[in-house]
């Protein structure tokens, strides 16, 4: 484990995790998918190195370029990972909640801004990408088929 690593577990214990950050900021999505699978946005922390886990991880393909992983006892969101080829492929986003280290992280980005509820907003100057932009951004180098609409899988 390095200084800059993470180590964290899921709600009950059965899964830890340990990640290499790409950047120590957090991120937040607002789409409806993360908002349905987290009741609320996803907030994450970025990493383009290998998961480290034990314990129990199960897998939920997505979208045609995406899966999403959590712990199959308490059902806690464990990450969201581009699986498609192209320049996005092994490119992760793990749930910040697993980690104790990530609470004073500046948050760095938010994306589906336009699909944020109105009952909250985040404070600071960062970065807000609607699911337009997110999805021009996310296409760069990938082929992903789908707009990724509001009621498309993500």
């Amino acid at each position: 484990m390095s200084d800059t690593s993470l180590k964290g577990q899921c709600l009950c214990g059965a899964v830890t995790v340990e990640i290499e950050p790409a950047q120590q900021v957090l991120s937040a999505c607002h789409c409806a998918m993360c908002r349905k699978w987290t009741s609320g946005p996803l907030m994450a922390v970025h990493t383009t190195q290998p998961i480290r886990t034990e314990g129990p991880v199960k897998t939920y393909v997505s979208s045609q370029w995406a899966e999403r992983a959590f712990c199959p006892e308490c059902g806690s969101s464990l990450w969201y990972a581009f699986t498609a080829e192209g320049a996005h492929k092994g490119h992760c986003f793990v749930s910040a909640g697993l980690f104790e280290g990530t609470r004073d992280l500046p948050l760095s980005s938010e994306v589906y801004i336009d699909s944020k509820p109105g009952g909250y907003a985040f404070a600071g100057d960062h970065v807000r990408l609607t699911e337009a932009q997110m999805m021009a951004a996310a296409a760069d180098g990938m082929s992903m088929g789908s707009t990724g609409s509001e009621g498309e899988q993500q």
